[in-house]
């Protein structure tokens, strides 16, 4: 009985030394793991910039988005969730996407439509340097990706000093396509056969803007301040929601867009007539500047006037959208109104809606940025036009002898 008693307390002093060994063992590699982790502040700035695409979460789900009914706040825009991280692209594998840059294949400027795996996509030639430049938190804000927000797919970063943005293909081009002449230029780059936009199409992509721009200046934080928001920079999708786009890469200042002394004629230099007069003449930034470059899109969208027009008789002076539609309205004359809208509508329009929707370009485009509304106080005045709308109420595309929508005998007034 002795010797099974001594054999009891050998084998638990031995079971009891294998464990304390073993405690100490797992302390051990413990604290060596964390000596050995990395110090993530020390990487060089240059390999950020190489590894930009991996703090950018992208959108792989192309899921209809709803925006019926009210939009006081943004309970009713659906943030589509992302999965995946930006792609990094080689420079062979766009090659490939656009057939080496085929000239085919060149969109506008420096824009080229690639497709790579089944995928369509837009490529833009930048400046390396500029790739830095670019609002990581438009596309890497919280987990989600806003509707109205062009997505950035991937980057490819290269060594020389041209590099690319991949951003999702925007089936039906730019606001700026349909409104000024774009479209037999492009015409195989887009994906709708109809000639122009209707009415209910002009509201929600005014909408969709705006609800873009509210997102950027009153949710985000801090917010953001686009800075060039213009037809241009508004693309279309399939089914023509707007989404805008070029964040952070624009390539002119100030000075550069006010040094034409002809800005007529020149689609680039159009950009003039979008400057807010605080922004212009003293360089203050603010979301009311793009509040302004709005109303001036808004405009753009009534009429299919561009921001700024050469004038009928010779030695007259350039007509500016924004300076024109206060004279219309302050003159009362509602049928200098009508001669001033979009000629491709013809009478398919509500006049009403169209009164409204042209005194809240004007407030826009006030001088004075503290007399213009905040981006929640359009949403929330457009949604309610849209709610407003007539059920019955059909836009006819290219048909010219349909029953005019404007009742000229109705008694109407702005908001």
């Amino acid at each position: 009985m002795w010797n099974v008693g001594v054999y009891i307390a050998l084998t638990i002093a031995i079971f009891g030394a294998i464990i304390a060994v073993a405690a100490a063992a797992v302390v051990f590699v413990i604290r060596l793991k964390r000596k050995e982790k990395p110090n993530l502040s020390s990487i060089d700035s240059d390999m950020e910039l190489q590894q930009l695409g991996f703090s950018v979460r992208t959108a792989a789900s192309d899921k209809k988005v709803s925006f019926e009914g009210s939009q006081e706040g943004l309970d009713h825009v659906h943030l589509t969730p992302r999965k995946g991280l930006l792609e990094l692209y080689t420079i062979e594998e766009l090659k490939k996407a656009t057939e080496d840059f085929n000239p085919g294949n060149q969109i506008e400027g420096k824009v080229y439509h690639g497709r790579l795996n089944g995928k369509n996509m837009a490529i833009k030639l930048i400046k390396t340097e500029h790739v830095s430049n670019v609002e990581v938190r438009l596309f890497n804000d919280a987990t989600h990706q806003h509707p109205n927000i062009i997505r950035l797919l991937g980057t490819c970063v290269t060594e020389g000093s041209s590099s690319f943005l991949v951003f999702e293909y925007a089936k039906n081009g730019s606001l700026k396509d349909w409104l000024h002449g774009g479209l037999a230029m492009k015409n195989q780059f887009i994906a709708s056969c109809y000639c122009f936009l209707t009415w209910k199409q002009r509201l929600r992509i005014s909408r969709d803007v705006a609800v873009a721009l509210q997102y950027m200046h009153q949710v985000m934080n801090p917010s953001y301040i686009h800075r060039n928001i213009k037809s241009k920079n508004i693309f279309l999708d399939e089914d023509f929601n707007a989404k805008v786009g070029d964040f952070g890469i624009r390539n002119s200042s100030v000075e550069d867009e006010t040094k034409y002394p002809d800005v007529s004629t020149n689609p680039a230099t159009w950009n003039l007539g979008y400057l807010a007069p605080e922004y212009l003449h003293q360089g203050v930034v603010s979301p009311a500047v793009d509040i302004f470059a709005y109303g001036v899109v808004l405009l753009e969208i009534l009429s299919g006037k561009t921001p700024i027009t050469r004038p009928d008789n010779k030695g007259g002076t350039n007509v500016w959208l924004s300076e024109k539609i206060k004279a219309i309205l302050v003159s009362e004359n509602r049928d200098e109104l009508r001669q001033w809208m979009d000629c491709a509508l013809g009478e398919n329009y509500w006049f009403d809606t169209a009164l409204t929707v042209a005194n809240l370009a004007r407030a826009c485009t006030e001088e004075d940025p503290c007399l213009r509304p905040n981006a929640g106080e359009i949403v929330e005045k457009l949604s309610r036009l849209m709610d407003e709308s007539p059920e019955d109420e059909h836009m006819l595309i290219c048909e010219s002898s349909c029953k005019p929508l404007v009742n000229s005998s109705t008694n109407n007034s702005s908001e």
